[in-house]
């Protein structure tokens, strides 16, 4: 099985200009709480699946569409399934210009992408009633501030992923319980970060939990002398770094071969080197993790809207929840799927943190676009284009 984390990498190239569409658009930083509707907020969602049309065109990850659970959806609904492959998030939200342009029906968009699809209009609400395992859901992801919008759901949750601290037990006799291990002088050339501009929100997180006085309450919504903050700390940190990473594959070498001893990572990287019985393990530290979430999201002029609940139902249900955790390397959004992962793969469901207590993800704060416009409406936070720039001088 081939697992496909190439996308993840890309997220930090696509950010900055979806930043830009959303300022463009006027739109703040547009959670469950923002006071401003999406173009397509007064769409009513279908009240009921009719027949299936026959046809199914999805935008997916590489990976999210599989010959194992599609070919039984297939059989089951009649619904033929055609999927195009995206590279990025932002070649998906140029497939969905113009709600779909009546070719496509779903896209399985990551929370950096849904906020530019949601306000761009190029999805529509869904009626989640008529998605049966909505109900199984893990309580954060039944309305989660990036498919969901003063109480509109226009996305249905599907997989998600913490960014742990990986460590190795050889040079941990116990598991660090602080991200300072990342910062600490002790590591020096023995420690490794992704390579993307997102990652200042980590340092954020850290700085948010060990020097209050600087008042951040949300990494990805940072004044001027918050990020700053952030990126010295980054800047400290550079001395430390063997390597930026970018591929999971970059990240498994580095443990493989003893030169880091400690990183940020998901649980994927974990998972494969103690398969190759690498001394690992990983853990979300006390002061908490950024993460990431991806949904199926109705295009405004999907053509097969029937098929399309037929998919989100399918691809809700514990099954296929299962299926997918264990090939992709992730969460599933469905409680149920658990026990189901453990039978296609041991120890898959510990693995991928599916077994973990609600209190586990609540530490857990996804992905969400840096914008100028802070929640509470002051035009004083940093845009993600800073961000970038500010990266680049970082690890440059």
């Amino acid at each position: 099985m081939t697992r496909k984390f190439t996308h993840r990498a890309a997220v930090g190239v696509t950010l900055s200009a979806l930043a830009m569409a959303l300022i463009s658009l006027g739109v703040p930083n547009a959670g469950a709480s923002s006071g401003q509707n999406p173009p397509t907020a007064s769409m009513k969602p279908q009240a009921s699946i009719g027949k299936g049309e026959g046809k199914l065109n999805l935008i997916a990850w590489e990976g999210y569409a599989q010959p194992q659970w599609v070919k039984p959806f297939e059989k089951a609904t009649g619904c033929q399934v055609t999927t195009k492959y995206a590279g990025s998030s932002g070649e998906m939200v140029s497939l969905m210009a113009n709600g779909g342009g009546g070719q496509y029906d779903l896209v399985s968009a990551s929370g950096d992408a849904d906020l530019r699809l949601i306000y761009g209009g190029d999805v529509k609400p869904v009626n989640i009633k008529l998605i049966p395992s909505w109900n199984q859901f893990r309580p954060f992801l039944k309305a989660p501030s990036f498919n969901t919008i003063n109480g509109v759901h226009y996305g249905v949750s599907l997989q998600f992923g913490p960014n742990v601290l990986l460590y190795s037990t050889k040079a941990f006799k116990s598991a660090p319980t602080s991200w300072s291990v990342l910062y600490s002088s002790k590591y020096k050339g023995k420690i490794t970060v992704p390579n993307n501009p997102i990652q200042i929100a980590d340092a954020a997180l850290y700085l948010m939990k060990t020097k209050p006085s600087l008042g951040i309450t949300d990494p990805y919504e940072l004044t001027q002398s918050q990020f700053t903050a952030a990126v010295n700390l980054l800047k400290a940190q550079k001395p430390l770094i063997a390597k930026y990473w970018s591929l999971a594959s970059d990240e498994i070498n580095l443990f493989t071969s003893g030169t880091t001893v400690a990183g940020a990572a998901w649980p994927y990287q974990t998972i494969t080197l103690k398969a190759a019985k690498i001394a690992v393990a990983d853990t979300i530290p006390k002061e908490g993790a950024t993460g990431w979430a991806d949904s199926w999201l109705l295009a405004t002029k999907a053509p097969h809207p029937n098929c399309a609940y037929d998919w989100m139902k399918w691809a809700s249900t514990p099954t296929v929840q299962a299926e997918q955790a264990v090939y992709f390397g992730e969460t599933p959004a469905n409680s149920l799927a658990c026990p189901l992962m453990n039978k296609i793969q041991a120890g898959s469901c510990a693995g991928y943190h599916a077994d973990q207590p609600d209190s586990y993800f609540k530490s857990i704060l996804f992905w969400k676009t840096p914008l100028s416009t802070c929640d509470n409406g002051k035009n004083n936070c940093v845009p993600y284009s800073e961000w970038t720039t500010a990266w680049t001088q970082i690890t440059g």
